[in-house]
This record gives structure tokens, sequence and C-alpha cells, in this order.
């Protein structure tokens, strides 16, 4: 037996029937709206001067850059952190105060 599905878009601001699905990220958070044309173009009008004045940044495939401490591995900072009486996790983010204690000290 066949079958036919068949997925309708409401148009997210009026109710009306929405013609695409809209991506676009404000303040690091990526937001998805389904618009009819009219408001989509609105949205877009909207936006214009502030994607005209900012800058575009590139993903960086998902992970995060890794912080430089001129080449010391995580587990040497760890070890001169708890040396020197600070309190460091033994896995995860070493805090940024130890991280600049360490920089401070070589």
């Amino acid at each position: 037996m066949a079958q036919k599905v068949q997925i309708l878009l409401e148009d997210d601001i009026d109710g009306g029937e929405a013609t695409q699905t809209v991506t676009f990220g404000f303040d690091g958070t990526t937001y998805e709206i389904d618009l009819n044309d009219k408001n989509a173009a609105k949205l877009q009008k909207a936006l214009t001067p502030f994607i005209e004045a900012g800058r575009k940044v590139s993903k960086t495939g998902g992970r995060a850059k890794k912080a430089t401490t001129g080449g010391a591995s995580a587990a040497e900072i760890r070890a001169w952190a708890k040396s020197n009486g600070y309190e460091v996790p033994d896995r995860g983010r070493i805090p940024a105060e130890v991280r600049s204690a360490f920089d401070s000290a070589s």
C-alpha cells in the first residue's frame, strides 16, 4: 500500500501558510522560523542593515579552539597548579585564573 505524507508549514508570525523555513542566528544562538514570502521579506529587510554592518564569522566545525599557553600541556599546568596550592579538576577545563597564574609564573 502506498502512502503519501504531506507536511504543511504554518507561518510562525501570522498563522497562515508558510512557504519556507528561515534559519538565522543572534547572540550565539541559531533559530529557525517558518514564514510566508511576505514575512520572510520583512525579516530580511529588518536584518539587512545589521548584516551589512556586521562581520561574517567562520564556523570552526562546532569545536572550540584550543587555548594556547606557550606550549604547556593541560597536564603540566595541572601539576604546576597543584604544587602551588591551586585547586584544579583532574579533567575538563582549567580555570582562567589558574592559566593566568601559570603564564605569569612561566
